[in-house]
């Protein structure tokens, strides 16, 4: 009698290098330290506490899923606690606990578990989550309410908030130097530019996140402000004032590289990391919304398995 096995397996392509879950996950929130600690010295406890609330409150809704769901408890993997990580680097310190407990429900439960878990996700979890809550509660996402709640000494006001509502000459003032060591508002793990540049770094050398997805993005990011700039100086900022601000560094190298909603192929990747640039900067200079990495990755999101389809010709004849 022939033994017959029935294996399912999800949608092709597939990539592994060997690397195991636990050490991506926690290789990666080491390389979110630098900015987190850059964060937590600008705002203080407030800043910890939001960290700490959505790391936890991350791995409590994990757990309830696994028993929910009957499966075997998955936290041990530390994507979970990573998911709350990377939720609390683009998060003000102003954030209510409620809202944290919301947007970590949204991104472990919408975002991941009923897509299967990890590596079944067809969109980011932690992108899933925040586009819930800046369409559902805009007005927590006034990162200028810092500056009067935290008593910052240094005039940095929002700079696309700035650009958006008050033209070009609102950030004529502001150093590029100030904006890559984060003297400006935003997220808790989003504003120095600098720290998330070095946490950036280690992680494409240790190989945990694609180079050519985050240059591809970056890339887009440049040359479509650029084209912008050029077309209008007094109007459209350039293209440095866009990779310094907003979400466009903390996006490059935490959030659009994602394994499961990003592309494996070389030729996808470029593609999928210059789309998002470019929604980017159409969202941040001619779109309703102040900054556009989090909905521009969410669009690329939809078209990566498209993406994956583009493959070279294979080599030799039909015989």
């Amino acid at each position: 009698m022939i033994n017959q096995k029935k294996f399912i397996v999800s949608h092709a392509p597939f990539w592994h290098d060997g690397s195991r879950i636990i050490s991506r996950s926690y290789n990666t929130m080491i390389a979110a330290l630098p900015a987190l600690l850059a964060g937590i010295y600008l705002y203080g406890f407030p800043a910890l506490g939001v960290i700490a609330l959505s790391v936890s409150s991350a791995i409590f809704w994990e757990l309830l899923m696994n028993k929910v769901m009957k499966r075997s408890a998955t936290v041990g993997d530390g994507n979970a606690a990573l998911v709350g990580l990377v939720f609390a680097m683009l998060v003000p310190a102003t954030l209510p606990w409620w809202a944290v407990l919301t947007g970590t429900f949204v991104a472990i439960v919408i975002g991941k578990q009923i897509f299967g878990g990890i590596g079944g996700n067809a969109f980011n979890p932690v992108v899933v989550a925040m586009a819930i809550l800046m369409i559902s509660w805009k007005d927590l996402f006034d990162f200028n309410e810092a500056l009067v709640c935290f008593n910052l000494n240094f005039e940095a006001a929002y700079p696309l908030a700035s650009l958006k509502h008050f033209g070009i000459t609102s950030v004529d003032h502001l150093a590029l130097t100030d904006l890559l060591l984060g003297k400006q508002t935003g997220g808790i793990g989003a504003t120095c530019g600098l720290a998330l540049i070095m946490g950036g770094l280690y992680l494409i050398l240790r190989g945990m996140i694609r180079w050519e997805i985050v240059f591809s993005f970056l890339g887009g990011v440049y040359i479509t402000a650029l084209i912008f700039n050029l077309t209008n100086p007094t109007l459209y900022a350039g293209p440095a004032f866009h990779l310094l601000t907003g979400y466009t560094l903390v996006g490059a190298f935490f959030l659009v590289p994602e394994d499961a909603s990003s592309p494996v192929n070389f030729i996808p990747m470029l593609i999928y990391g210059a789309v998002c640039g470019l929604m980017t900067v159409l969202i941040r200079n001619i779109g309703v919304y102040v900054d556009g990495v989090i909905y521009a990755i969410l669009i690329a999101n939809l078209v990566s398995p498209l993406l994956d389809k583009i493959r070279p010709k294979a080599m030799g004849k039909v015989v």
